[in-house]
């Protein structure tokens, strides 16, 4: 019985004049009316946004946001929130008195008085240090992640270009070899003409051989002699018809080499024409890569000096 008293005497001693007193202390406290106009805050409070405590009795709650939050749907909603009695907690960003951002971990809590809402009290932790520091680690680290980037986007630059290089260098090659090809087609149209005109003139002559032969026959013994001429004319004018044939066939083959060299030619050049579009789309796409990250470092050291 002894024991169970002095357990109530004991939790006797915390009253909630002395809980708010030692809160207060320590916490960051302002209360509003339910329009957002405070109604008292304390020196804690007053001395993170750079006010006396004094100066901010009357003053409204949009006075402590940025332009953009107070004009926001999502100000309008957190009131909307509060007035149904609904509890606020959140990371929230407020402006002093001379214009600086600061970061504050807040609770706003409704106080009901008669089963209504009557006012809103903040309680808040100022964590400016603890957030700067995070978000200048990151910016940190944002920096140099843009710095590999951008290191490893100019050897892609550099490599790109001397693939262009190299590839400007094999398109003119096919291009030259496009050249050869249709030279050795025309030489190979010349010689077809040529032996042609070869096979004709041998033609011609077996021609005149055979009436040769003929009309040594009808001249007897005086035309024996002429005959056996004619008879070497027409084994010569057969000879350069053999000939002429196998020239002929020999174009023809290297002819339909040729063709198949000039096909397969324009396929290079074709297949050299699109290696060298895509090429050149990954060469501007590193340029890009490039840029975004030279912009990436510009706003991360922005972001540093603001720090």
């Amino acid at each position: 019985m002894a024991d169970s008293q002095k357990v109530g005497v004991s939790t006797q001693v915390l009253e909630q004049g002395a809980i708010l007193a030692a809160l207060e202390q320590s916490l960051a406290m302002i209360e509003f009316d339910l329009q957002g106009t405070v109604l008292w805050a304390n020196e804690n409070f007053a001395s993170a946004v750079g006010y006396q405590a004094r100066e901010l009795t009357g003053m409204s709650h949009k006075k402590f946001c940025t332009r953009e939050f107070a004009e926001s749907r999502a100000y309008t909603e957190m009131w909307n929130q509060l007035r149904q009695g609904k509890k606020i907690q959140e990371k929230i960003q407020r402006v002093t008195k001379d214009g600086r951002i600061i970061w504050l971990e807040a609770t706003y809590m409704p106080v009901f008085q008669g089963g209504r809402v009557q006012a809103v009290i903040k309680v808040a932790t100022d964590i400016t240090v603890r957030q700067e520091s995070n978000a200048s680690g990151l910016t940190r680290q944002l920096r140099q992640l843009s710095e590999e980037l951008r290191a490893r986007a100019e050897d892609g630059i550099l490599r790109n270009r001397d693939l262009v290089s190299a590839v400007d260098r094999i398109a003119s090659e096919a291009s030259e070899n496009a050249l050869l090809v249709q030279s050795l087609q025309k030489q190979a149209n010349s010689i077809r003409s040529i032996v042609q005109t070869i096979r004709d003139f041998a033609t011609q002559t077996n021609m005149l051989a055979l009436n040769a032969a003929i009309e040594a026959a009808h001249a007897g013994e005086y035309g024996r002699g002429f005959a056996i001429v004619a008879g070497e004319v027409r084994s010569l004018a057969k000879q350069v018809q053999d000939a002429a044939q196998e020239v002929h066939q020999n174009v023809e083959e290297v002819s339909a080499s040729v063709v198949k060299i000039g096909a397969g030619s324009r396929r290079t050049e074709e297949a050299v024409a699109d290696s060298q579009a895509r090429i050149r789309q990954a060469a501007d796409d590193f340029e890009n890569i490039g840029e975004a990250a030279r912009n990436l470092d510009d706003r991360g050291k922005a972001i540093t000096s603001l720090l």
